[in-house]
């Protein structure tokens, strides 16, 4: 089994920073890929950004490309997205999981609570 526990959301003005952070307990976490995913009202989740534990390899969506950034900390079983340049468009609540890649495909089987990042212009 793989919890997930998300923090680090808030509210912000348009172009300022947030960090959050997604802590994850379970013997096989660190075997796992591990993403970012956000859901805006009226919207669904979508894919934000995903490290490889094993590798560190790192994938993120176009939109955040270049503002977003995905770390982890191996001593804390902790991943990170850090959120530069903020825009009333990131507003949503992000999501964190957990997952299996597989042949090129990714299932991701275990999530957390979500946390809630609003943006004002």
């Amino acid at each position: 089994q793989v919890q997930l526990v998300e923090s680090g959301g808030g509210l912000v003005q348009a172009g300022d920073s947030l960090r959050l952070s997604c802590a994850g307990t379970g013997r096989t976490f660190r075997s796992r890929i591990v993403g970012w995913f956000r859901q805006a009202p009226g919207k669904e989740r979508g894919f934000v950004a995903a490290a490889r534990w094993g590798s560190g390899s790192t994938d993120y969506a176009d939109s955040v490309k270049g503002r977003f950034t995905i770390s982890r900390d191996n001593a804390k079983n902790t991943v990170y997205l850090q959120m530069n340049s903020l825009k009333p468009e990131d507003t949503a609540v992000y999501y964190c999981a957990a997952g299996v890649e597989y042949r090129g495909s990714t299932t991701w089987g275990y999530w957390g609570q979500g946390t809630q990042v609003t943006i004002s212009s």
